[in-house]
């Protein structure tokens, strides 16, 4: 009898031992899961998270609540507090991909791995429209990057002004990170400004007689006078032949951009009178500044004018987007004629 007594006993142990090592299992499992099972959500702005500057772990926590990153909270902060996340809250901007786990996302937001932000200069006219750019895709303070494009004291470190300042904008694709202040930013342009600027160029731009800035402000004239690159170069030299002489440089684009309205495609007489240090057709000389950032293809076009006769260009009737280009001014009327009348058939204003 006590030795079925015994047997009894073992056997209960036994089964307690495997019902507490299934439960033990059970609960290794479910931790397991809650590290490395997914844990994301429905992403209600995107799958891109925002830390601002300054931000402390409950604002990233609610930020991560709110806009629907995470499925369970309270099992991303237990883990986040027990991997001291806390402490090492770190500004930016970063992909949450659906699902990733807790230990995924807080081994990414730990390290600050950001992912990279993308900025493509094309065309930008003002430097309101620069601002508005940065504001879009930066944390960048705009009112700080408003009052450096305004400080003559610091932009003369680069060799600009507050009207030149977009100078330093050439035209292509740079990387940022999200959380890049206004100073590093405008630092950032302004060092592939510099290294646009090698010695050949600077060469070129002196065999021209023109500083780069004044490259920078001619190209932009030829880069609102056409797209087509092949007669940039011819554009270009117009201009550096008037310039030369001491004629007044009559770019309609420049009137344009004093009236303001960008949207105009016949100067007619009241634009040509505005009263503005940009409008060519008042004024002898360049006008302060750049009236938009010029292509690379439109600098290189200045830098490398043929020596030409040329000192008017006029559209031609076709409308092909080609310009005939004459070196007297009874020559030019005789073109221009021709495409007023054109106009005039399409009823263009």
């Amino acid at each position: 009898m006590a030795t079925n007594r015994k047997k009894k006993k073992q056997s209960k142990g036994k089964q307690l031992a495997a019902i507490i090592s299934v439960l033990l299992l059970l609960i290794l499992a479910y931790s397991l899961f809650k590290i490395f099972g997914s844990n994301t959500d429905g992403f209600r702005k995107g799958n891109f998270l925002f830390i601002p500057t300054g931000s402390n772990y409950e604002q990233t926590l609610k930020t991560l609540k709110d806009e629907g990153f995470l499925k369970d909270i309270h099992s991303f902060d237990f883990l986040a507090r027990r991997a001291n996340y806390p402490a090492k809250v770190k500004p930016g901007k970063y992909q949450i991909m659906p699902g990733m786990s807790n230990y995924q996302i807080l081994r990414i937001l730990r390290s600050g791995k950001q992912t990279p932000v993308k900025i493509i200069i094309n065309k930008l006219r003002t430097q309101t429209d620069f601002i508005n750019l940065i504001a879009v895709n930066l944390e960048a303070d705009t009112l700080v990057l408003r009052h450096i494009l305004h400080d003559n004291v610091y932009l003369s470190q680069f060799g600009l002004d507050s009207n030149t300042a977009l100078c330093a904008l050439i035209p292509d694709t740079y990387e940022f990170w999200w959380n890049t202040n206004a100073d590093k930013t405008f630092r950032r342009f302004a060092h592939y400004y510099k290294n646009f600027w090698n010695d050949n160029r600077i060469k070129q731009a002196e065999a021209q007689h023109i500083t780069p800035v004044q490259a920078s402000i001619i190209a932009s004239i030829v880069e609102e006078e056409t797209n087509y690159n092949p007669e940039k170069p011819n554009i270009a030299s117009v201009y550096l032949n008037r310039l030369r002489k001491g004629m007044k440089l009559q770019a309609d684009p420049t009137a344009r951009y004093a009236w303001g309205d960008f949207s105009i495609h016949r100067i007619t007489g009241k634009v040509l009178a505005v009263h503005s240090p940009y409008n060519t057709y008042q004024v002898t000389g360049l006008p302060p500044g750049p009236i938009c950032t010029p292509s690379k293809s439109s600098l290189d076009a200045v830098l490398q004018a043929p020596k030409s006769t040329y000192l008017y260009f006029c559209a031609k009737a076709d409308f092909s987007g080609t310009h005939s280009f004459s070196s007297s001014f009874a020559e030019h009327q005789k073109n221009a004629r021709l495409f007023q009348q054109a106009l005039n058939k399409r009823g263009i204003q």
